[in-house]
C-alpha cells in the first residue's frame, strides 16, 4: 500500500509543468523593452505653437527646448535663464552628441528670445535647429 502511494506522489511530481525556465524568460524580455524603449521628452511647459501647412514631424533623437509667451525657456522640465542656455545645452549635447535641437516657441513669444536661444545652440555646437510649428 505504501509503496502504491509514492508511485503516485511520483507520477504527480512528473507530471507538473516547471513554469521557471517561461517567467525568466518573460522577465528578461520585459528587462530588454524597458532598457530599449524610446521615452518622449517634453520641454517642461505647455505652449500653443503657431500653425504652419509646411510642418513636419522631425525624426531621431532631440533636445527640445520651449520658450513661453512671458519669455521664460524651459530645457528638460526646468527653466532656465538665457545666460545659462548654452551651457545647458552644452550639457545636453555632450550626453547625447547626434541630437538635434527643437525649439517650440509660444505663438506670442518675442522673436528676441527665440534668436537668443538659436544662437546659443549655435554657440554649443548644435547644427540641425528645428522650429516646432503646429500641424493644421
Amino acid at each position: 500500500m505504501r509503496d502504491s502511494v509514492q508511485e503516485e506522489l511520483n507520477e504527480e511530481e512528473e507530471t507538473e509543468i516547471n513554469l521557471t525556465p517561461m517567467l525568466d524568460v518573460v522577465f528578461i524580455m520585459l528587462i530588454f523593452f524597458i532598457v530599449t524603449a524610446v521615452f518622449v521628452k517634453e520641454p517642461g511647459i505647455d505652449i500653443e505653437r503657431p500653425v504652419a501647412i509646411t510642418a513636419e514631424a522631425p525624426q531621431g533623437g532631440s533636445i527640445f527646448v520651449a520658450i513661453s509667451a512671458e519669455g521664460e525657456i524651459w530645457i528638460d522640465g526646468d527653466q532656465v535663464e538665457l545666460p545659462s542656455v548654452r551651457l545647458t545645452l552644452e550639457r545636453l549635447r555632450s550626453e547625447n552628441p547626434e541630437s538635434g535641437l527643437i525649439i517650440q516657441s509660444d505663438a506670442e513669444a518675442r522673436n528676441q528670445q527665440l534668436i537668443a536661444v538659436m544662437d546659443a545652440a549655435k554657440a554649443a555646437g548644435l547644427t540641425e535647429i528645428i522650429i516646432a510649428a503646429g500641424i493644421p
